[in-house]
């Protein structure tokens, strides 16, 4: 089969919500994807931020065969170790008390949503200019890009958007009805923008003299991308609701809420596959070998190597190994790189690069010397 037979393929039985690039992934070894041609790609944003170790980790493979022979699903009508062993390590790392694992990011976001207000009583949610928070329709309205969400209103009232990086526009919208504050510390999907040294804590004292929960969307910034475990750790301070997925398992489906606020009552939330034991021992042993390897402070020490290399010849923005590079046409620029066996993505003109957190540095000289050679 060739490139053109599976497009074909796609035009006839699947859906067209996804825009793909010219490339058909079989496998993966490392830090490298492999085509249908068995054309050898390094991979510079691991699945948009999911593939934390690389692809086909064997330690990860070990737990994902042994735990398959065991139980793979069995309901939440029943107590499962690894669901509240994954849970007691996701309160350990983050210092927040409570957890609710979920499928995806997303569905952490509809978790937090649904947590917000169920705890405070309110129904006003304020979010920020240039979000991204999901495409599911809570999630969605906390979204900020039109493009997305004009097919799909109504969506859910009583959403406001402020100035990113501007506490005075935040300060403005609060009301008497504000259950919470969502933002992401740093903003991804809008081609990573990184806001003021004293934003976050400034939004962290205005919501806690308003009554105000404050949500964290570290979706794309956690598990070490950033090169602290968290990004709001960075800043010493802790929000009310975490939301978490992406990197948390090496590529395996798994998301979730990590909180300080109240609790759901029985029945008030849930899933059918959410903390089944497969996906949360993926995700203990991802977390065990992101701390056992160092990859954290890898993630700081690589993407401020590439940073450095490049901030002299084009605009580059980062922090660890979640870096948004500015280029005339970051489309053509994409496929340029996948010409020179280099996998990126971009957000408009951005080029964001997302590398897996065991990345080295011959693999970012790899990228810096084909950036280099586009000029772009």
């Amino acid at each position: 089969m060739n490139q053109k037979e599976v497009e074909d393929i796609e035009k006839e039985v699947y859906s067209r919500a996804f825009s793909r690039l010219p490339v058909t992934i079989v496998r993966g070894k490392g830090m490298y994807l492999y085509d249908l041609n068995n054309n050898k790609f390094l991979d510079m944003f691991s699945g948009i931020a999911v593939c934390s170790l690389g692809h086909s980790n064997e330690e990860i493979i070990k737990v994902i065969a042994n735990q398959s022979k065991k139980l793979m699903h069995v309901s939440n009508w029943f107590y499962t170790l690894p669901q509240l062993e994954l849970a007691r390590l996701l309160t350990r790392i983050s210092g927040l008390k409570r957890v609710f694992i979920t499928n995806d990011g997303t569905g952490a976001v509809e978790s937090a949503i649904k947590l917000a207000r169920k705890v405070t009583g309110k129904k006003e949610i304020i979010a920020m200019e240039n979000a991204f928070h999901g495409r599911t329709l809570g999630s969605l309205s906390l979204t900020w890009n039109e493009k997305y969400k004009k097919p799909f209103y109504p969506l859910l009232p009583r959403v406001k958007f402020a100035r990113y990086n501007d506490i005075e526009s935040l300060k403005k919208l609060i009301s008497e009805d504000t259950a919470a504050v969502i933002l992401e510390p740093i903003q991804g999907e809008s081609g990573v923008i990184i806001p003021g040294d004293d934003y976050l804590r400034e939004v962290r004292e205005i919501t806690e003299e308003r009554d105000v929960l404050l949500i964290l969307d570290e979706i794309q910034t956690g598990f070490g991308r950033t090169g602290v475990m968290f990004e709001f750790q960075r800043h010493r301070i802790k929000p009310d609701i975490l939301c978490v997925g992406k990197g948390m398992a090496a590529g395996f489906p798994i998301g979730a809420i990590v909180y300080n606020c109240g609790d759901f009552d029985k029945g008030e939330h849930g899933g059918t596959f959410v903390g089944n034991p497969l996906a949360c021992e993926v995700a203990k042993k991802t977390i065990e070998i992101i701390q056992r390897e160092n990859l954290i402070k890898n993630s700081d020490k690589i993407g401020n190597y590439i940073i450095n290399e490049l901030q002299d010849i084009m605009e580059i923005r980062g922090r660890g190994l979640m870096i948004g590079i500015k280029v005339s046409d970051a489309k053509k620029t994409t496929l340029e790189l996948i010409d020179r066996r280099i996998l990126t993505i971009y957000s408009n003109n951005i080029l964001r690069i997302l590398p897996p957190l065991i990345i080295e540095k011959k693999h970012a000289e790899i990228f810096i010397s084909a950036i280099d050679s586009l000029k772009c």
